[in-house]
């Protein structure tokens, strides 16, 4: 064998075998894409569907955990319960970023140059798609977040300024961008739930500037006020995280 093919050939390493339930999660998988399962389809029972693939039914009970914790299928308990294919959601995501967060994988200035720059693409995309009834939406929550501004109520005030964000996604009719958008939305909701000190005034005049810039279908200028709306918002939590030295792991640069 000469010395390129000694070489090429130590580039590869055995594949190692899958195990039973990791099979299955697969073939289970491929079904859903091929569209053969869909929503709220129900899965053979442990017992027959172990037969028809071979396997053992711990193999199965193992699947359907797997799936079920990446969201794929719920298990219903009772005579009628069983596995069903279940519409996914944003709920793993934004549970695998908070963690991240949580654990110093990820830092919060991370965090807010994602969002700058996802939300900026999604304020241009928005002055393109939003219509009158998204541009209303948007226009009243600011003016429902203006007026708990008035009312002193925090829990309001946090309602109306993560809804904010995704009125913006939705006005983009891109389901990704509207998915991305919830996850990154939940995990700063978390996050600001933990300041005492909400932002007020400030961050209320950056979101009416960017409204006026959206109903205006400005992109640019729609994007480079959500930069400094969501730039504004992280100096916020970061000085009020240190002040309270409630979330130091938020500080990390």
């Amino acid at each position: 064998m000469d010395q390129s093919a000694t070489q090429a050939s130590s580039m590869f390493e055995p594949i190692p075998a899958q195990r039973a339930f990791e099979v299955v999660c697969e073939r289970i998988r491929e079904l859903v894409a091929s569209g053969r399962l869909k929503k709220g389809d129900k899965l053979p029972p442990e017992r027959e569907l172990a037969i028809q693939l071979g396997v053992s039914r711990l193999a199965i009970r193992e699947a359907f955990r797997s799936l079920e914790n990446a969201g794929l299928i719920v298990l219903q308990r009772g005579p009628k319960g069983g596995a069903f294919i279940q519409a996914s959601s944003d709920r793993k995501m934004t549970e695998l970023m908070q963690d991240m967060l949580n654990l110093g994988s990820i830092t919060l200035s991370e965090l807010t140059e994602a969002r700058i720059f996802i939300l900026a693409s999604v304020a241009r995309l928005a002055c393109e798609r939003a219509s009158t009834e998204d541009l209303a939406q948007i226009e009243e929550n600011v003016r429902l977040n203006d007026a708990a501004l008035q009312s002193g109520s925090r829990a309001i005030r946090l309602q109306h300024a993560t809804e904010f964000y995704e009125l913006l996604a939705s006005a983009t009719k891109n389901k990704v961008m509207i998915l991305v958008v919830r996850s990154l939305t939940d995990v700063i909701r978390v996050i600001l739930q933990r300041i005492e000190i909400y932002p007020t005034q400030d961050l209320a005049l950056s979101r009416r500037r960017f409204v006026e810039a959206l109903q205006a279908r400005d992109g640019d200028r729609a994007a480079q006020e959500i930069h400094a709306h969501l730039r504004k918002l992280h100096e916020h939590i970061v000085k009020h995280a240190v002040e309270q030295k409630k979330s130091p792991d938020l500080t990390r640069p």
